[in-house]
């Protein structure tokens, strides 16, 4: 029979915030006891945040070769060429299954439905209470994206990620089904809230770090009833399990960062080296088993595959490598010398050594001209750069040589559809704004309405969403100041909502802006259209328009007293 596979990752999670890598005041028994029953990676690393992480982890591909090297401004959506570890998965015959954070695309192509998952319970965007998520969401009793549409659910977000989870394997086993569940936290990404009782178990330490700790003490609660449901429903041998995280810790380095230096973001270990634990019985991998040679995540997809028999597409490379045999503890594997490579570009477009690190087993490279040796210096103090001038010449060869492959792909932009068949009413939001300024990411800034422009910039709307419009035709499309879901009409205001339980306030606790909107610019590929006057009734305000075929650049906006202001939710529908 075909092993099933689970994989768990949270996300802000580091490498020392777990009870088995050292921290000696977090509860994480459960984590802690797979990490004993497990073949475990003690040098294995990430991107420094988030969605770069999770395209090198479901693709095997380094991210800036996906377009994946942001978490925001269109940069966040995993280009339509590349193949997900889901869609390898489900073309074998398992189910597929993608529960809670995804952060590689909200609308088509770029969707885990539209990338081989098909069993699909998530959030929007990068966080819950992001732009593009469900109006009004906070982390408990939520909506979220089940298969495409919108479902209320009751409980903290982590509680129900798991469940529906639990679910889908309960169902699985019962139709003896292989599956592939991939279960990705959005905690204990800020903002901080929890159940009570878990800050409770916190009580010597500050309201974040308590919420902090307490949200990845409910997710080891989890981890634990999944491996208990497995067991319980006789499969948890031929089950492979791994647990991981997606970059260093964002709260947690003040109080333990296992000797590390830097957190999340940075280009120091304790960016990006992370947990990462495999328990299979079948597999033989049942006892702690530590791994200290250089590993990353574009090695898992590669490495999944050699363990379960999926089959690779032809036409598909790795930058990655399997290190099965390395996972093996009854293997002695000589693993040969190897280089790879992590950067936090967080820009919208990439440039060259920006918050990168060069790694060798023993030495790391960065920012191109810091050297240390992480064999004796594992805290990063000493620059030895001057000293070893040919490692240096090494590690810089290797960069350039990655960098020259990868750069011709920067400029193939990840574009949002538009009259396809399969998705002919497109939602686009903010967070894809492409431009230089950060774009109001979450609800907390499009309730303050946060124009997502630099100083300088206050008059113009200088952002625009990349499309593609797949079908010559007439098109709706509809600006709106808030979502359709929240009912509301463009020039209003909006009262504080209620907050959740935690150390941080939920994003929509921030009092929602009027814009006082006195019309709306249809603007294509630079050119005004068409426009419409807003009264103070309008919900919305539609235009018709014929779109050619191609690429185009969408930046509609409302005209307000200071200027303009792009229109921060728009609903494109394919007419004829």
């Amino acid at each position: 029979m075909s092993p099933n596979v689970v994989i768990v990752i949270s996300d802000d999670q580091g490498y020392g915030d777990l009870g088995c890598t050292g921290n000696p005041i977090i509860k994480t028994p459960n984590i802690d006891l797979l990490a004993s029953e497990s073949s475990g990676l003690s040098d294995y690393h990430v991107a420094p945040t988030c969605s770069p992480t999770r395209c090198a982890l479901l693709t095997g591909h380094w991210t800036n070769r996906t377009g994946v090297w942001h978490t925001i401004m269109g940069r966040s959506m995993l280009r339509e060429n590349e193949v997900t570890v889901g869609q390898m998965f489900s073309d074998a015959g398992y189910e597929t299954g993608m529960f809670g954070k995804w952060h590689l695309g909200d609308n088509f192509p770029y969707r885990p439905e539209d990338r081989g998952f098909t069993e699909v319970y998530r959030h929007g965007g990068g966080g819950i209470g992001q732009t593009p998520d469900v109006w009004d969401n906070a982390y408990f009793d939520g909506s979220y994206f089940h298969n495409g549409r919108i479902a209320a659910a009751k409980g903290f977000c982590t509680d129900v990620f798991f469940d529906k989870a639990n679910a889908f394997i309960s169902d699985c086993a019962r139709q003896e089904k292989p599956f592939f569940a991939y279960i990705s936290t959005n905690a204990p990404h800020k903002p901080l809230h929890c159940p009570p009782k878990y800050m409770d178990m916190y009580p010597e330490q500050s309201d974040g770090i308590a919420a902090f700790y307490g949200m990845i003490t409910n997710i080891d609660d989890n981890v634990g009833q999944t491996r208990r449901l497995l067991e319980d429903l006789g499969i948890a041998d031929d089950t492979i399990f791994i647990f991981t995280t997606d970059n260093g810790t964002a709260s947690g380095a003040k109080i333990f960062n296992a000797g590390m230096r830097g957190g999340k973001g940075s280009p120091y270990e304790g960016g990006h080296r992370v947990p990462f634990f495999v328990h299979w019985p079948a597999g033989g991998f049942t006892k702690q088993h530590d791994i200290d040679e250089l590993t990353h995540a574009v090695d898992v997809v590669p490495t999944l595959l050699e363990l379960t028999g999926v089959e690779k597409p032809d036409d598909v490379v790795f930058d990655g490598v399997s290190i099965a045999s390395l996972l093996d503890p009854k293997q002695d594997v000589d693993w040969p010398k190897r280089f790879v490579i992590t950067d936090s570009q967080r820009v919208r477009d990439p440039i060259k050594w920006r918050s990168s690190s060069v790694m060798s087993q023993k030495y790391r490279l960065v920012n191109r001209k810091e050297l240390y040796d992480v064999s004796s210096d594992p805290g990063q103090r000493k620059n030895i750069a001057a000293d070893h001038p040919e490692v240096v010449r090494e590690m810089r060869e290797f960069y350039e040589q990655w960098w020259a492959e990868l750069k011709p792909t920067f400029s193939q932009t990840t574009e949002i559809y538009l009259g396809h068949p399969d998705h002919p009413v497109v939602s686009l939001t903010a967070h894809d704004w492409i431009q230089k300024a950060y774009p109001p990411w979450h609800q907390g800034a499009i309730r303050e309405a946060d124009r997502g422009t630099g100083k300088d910039e206050k008059l113009r709307h200088l952002g625009h969403w990349a499309v593609k419009v797949v079908r010559d035709g007439n098109y709706q499309i509809s600006l709106r100041r808030w979502p359709v879901e929240s009912g509301m009409a463009i020039n209003a205001s909006l009262p504080p909502g209620p907050n959740v339980p935690g150390a941080t306030a939920a994003f929509r606790t921030t009092p929602g802006n009027t814009i006082n909107a006195t019309a709306a610019v249809l603007r294509i590929d630079d050119r005004d259209l068409d426009r419409q006057g807003v009264s103070d009734d309008d919900r919305e305000i539609r235009f018709e328009t014929k779109l050619a075929k191609g690429s185009h650049r969408l930046s509609p906006v409302f005209e307000i007293n200071q200027g303009e202001i792009g229109a921060f939710y728009v609903v494109v529908t394919f007419l004829e």
